[in-house]
This record gives structure tokens, C-alpha cells and sequence, in this order.
């Protein structure tokens, strides 16, 4: 079976329809899947639900695909630095349902696990529970939180091989691992493409049994979220 697609267009075109759940890895522009993104703007599909934990900035990441509507929901844990998100959040053009970040990384993690279901402390007592089912165990109450899952899941690996074995790089190893399990389909951009054999199977962070599709897409842009400098100190 080949994984891999010329392009990201190509790995998407077949399979991207209107009103689909995605997942779109990365923290921040840490670890995004930038041509992936890309590709989605080109084929236009729209109303469109994301589950990420931020939704770029503006004018980078995710925040092209709200530039262009084709967002219709948001579930996402941290927003902050996009004013177009606002916007459309606050004139009701956009929908969204707000986790805290760790409740949003254990949905994504149930999800791929099959756990339909879990509960949590995290949220009690705040308009998070607000409809959610409550449940005591040992004295303490607990809010119902359901899992994730999605119809494509889009994640950047540092590198793979051609079986959709992936590693991730440093801070990218965020919300990619456990997006890759959480959809019917996987779609890798990786910055370097390997031999079956390449990869040390102990460096393994996903097994290929979980990604169906790959696109090489080497040297991607990694654009610094929030530059902060100092003055240079004379010698």
C-alpha cells in the first residue's frame, strides 16, 4: 500500500467534503500542518467543525481558513492571539465550545483510545458543567466529558518513513501523537521521508498502523507566534 501523496491538494482532494470534522495538530504555529491547511483553502470546503487546541493567528495557521468562512465551529481550548476569531465569535458567525486544555487533550485521547466517555474534576462548578452530566465517586463530584474524534486528522511529523511511522520534534509532540489516533483518516505532512527500516522503532512516536496518508513537505515555513528580544548588551 503507498502512503504516500505528491501533495497535500492531492491527499485531501478525494476525501475533503463540506460540513466534515477535522483535527489539526500543533500549539500555537508549533507543529501546525501548514500545507495541509493550505490545501483545504484551495478546495474550499466549508462549514467545517475543527477541533485544535488554538486556531492560528491571524493571517497564519488555521486563521486563513477563517479568513476565507469555511470554518462554521471551533472546539479548541486557547484563542487569544486571533482577533478574527473574536470577531466572528462574538457576532455569532462562529460557533465555539471552549475546554480546558487539559479536558480537550483527554477527549482527544479517549477518543482514539474508543472511550465514548470519561469524568473529571477539571470544570466543576463553572459554566464548563453547565448541561453536563455530574457524578460523585468517593465524595468528590465529577463532570461528564465525552471523547473526540474525528472524520480527518491532520498532523506534522518531523520526520517518517514510508509505512506512516512518524516522530515528532520537540515542542511539535503536542496534540499531533494523539490527534493521529483520533479520526478515520490520517494525513501526515512530514519535513523528512524515510526507508521502512530507517527510524529506530524505539524513536517511534506513532506507528504507521495509524496514519493512511503522507505528504513530503520539506523545509515548512515556522513563523515565531510572539518574537520577544532584548537589548544587546555593548562589549
Amino acid at each position: 500500500m503507498n502512503k504516500v501523496y505528491p501533495d497535500a491538494r492531492t491527499a485531501l482532494a478525494d476525501v475533503l467534503k463540506d460540513g466534515m470534522i477535522l483535527m489539526s495538530g500543533g500549539f500555537g504555529l508549533c507543529g501546525i500542518p501548514t500545507s495541509l491547511i493550505e490545501a483545504i483553502r484551495e478546495l474550499g470546503a466549508k462549514d467545517l467543525t475543527v477541533i485544535s487546541n488554538n486556531a492560528g493567528v491571524d493571517g497564519a495557521g488555521l486563521g486563513i481558513l477563517l479568513e476565507t468562512r469555511q470554518i462554521k465551529k471551533m472546539v479548541s481550548s486557547y484563542v487569544g492571539e486571533n482577533k478574527l476569531f473574536a470577531e466572528q465569535y462574538l457576532s455569532g458567525e462562529l460557533e465555539l465550545e471552549f475546554n480546558p486544555q487539559g479536558t480537550l487533550a483527554e477527549r482527544i485521547r479517549a477518543g482514539g483510545a474508543g472511550i465514548p466517555a470519561f469524568f473529571t474534576k477539571t470544570g466543576v462548578g463553572t459554566i464548563i458543567a453547565d448541561g453536563k452530566e455530574l457524578r460523585e465517586f468517593d465524595g468528590e463530584t465529577y463532570v461528564m466529558e465525552r471523547g473526540l474524534f474525528a472524520d480527518i486528522a491532520l498532523v506534522h511529523a518531523y520526520k517518517a518513513d514510508r509505512e506512516g511511522n512518524l516522530v515528532f520534534r520537540k515542542t511539535a509532540r503536542n496534540f499531533n501523537p494523539m490527534m493521529a489516533t483520533a479520526a478515520k483518516l490520517t494525513i501526515a505532512e512530514v519535513e523528512h521521508l524515510l526507508e521502512p527500516g530507517e527510524i529506530d522503532a524505539e524513536q517511534i512516536h506513532t506507528p504507521g498502523i495509524f496514519v493512511q496518508r503522507i505528504v513530503h513537505a520539506p523545509n515548512p515555513p515556522k513563523p515565531i507566534e510572539k518574537r520577544t528580544t532584548r537589548a544587546r548588551v555593548a562589549a
